[in-house]
């Protein structure tokens, strides 16, 4: 018996009808086809799947969409448009930015999760320090990296953020 959600997803309103055990992570990815948010552990301990549900950071693997109703959801899609800048156009949030200069990433699965994570770790303190950086990623996993980058580009982004840096362009 399918259920009718109506929600927020990056800024833009949203109704469908999803059945009670849908998981907000599926109806993101298999109803809205917004593939950047990613499915990796399926239990809520690598962060992959990481969108922010009115401005606060969740694991949307273990968060069922219907749990959502009447609220606002952010994907790594919407991230851009959420701090000010425009969608399609090229703009990166502060801390996309950071991570692409800083070369914060590998293999780019965890990027998603970590960027989502990261930006909300910073919007709730902006002064960060490398080691609140790396109590506040605890729950987010990379394969890949020695996560020195990772937390380089946390710092950078949040420094973008707390000063309000213009998000930069991806055009060449």
């Amino acid at each position: 018996m399918a259920i009718s959600l109506s929600l927020t997803v990056n800024g833009k309103p949203v109704t469908a009808e999803v059945e009670p055990h849908t998981l907000l992570v599926q109806f993101l990815r298999e109803q809205l086809r917004l593939t950047g948010t990613h499915v990796g552990c399926d239990t809520a301990q690598c962060g992959a799947c990481t969108v922010h549900l009115n401005g606060r950071a969740i694991k949307s693997c273990n968060q069922l969409a219907v749990q959502c109703e009447g609220m606002a959801v952010t994907t790594i899609e919407g991230l851009a448009a959420a701090a000010g800048g425009t969608d399609g156009n090229g703009t990166l949030h502060p801390m996309q930015a950071a991570f692409r200069e800083c070369h914060g990433l590998q293999c780019g699965f965890c990027t998603p999760g970590m960027v989502m994570s990261a930006a909300a770790l910073a919007a709730e303190k902006p002064d960060l320090t490398e080691a609140d950086v790396r109590v506040g990623l605890d729950g987010n996993l990379c394969r890949c990296t020695g996560y020195h980058n990772i937390v380089k580009a946390v710092l950078e982004g949040a420094e973008g953020m707390r000063t309000g840096a213009a998000a930069t362009s991806t055009a060449a």
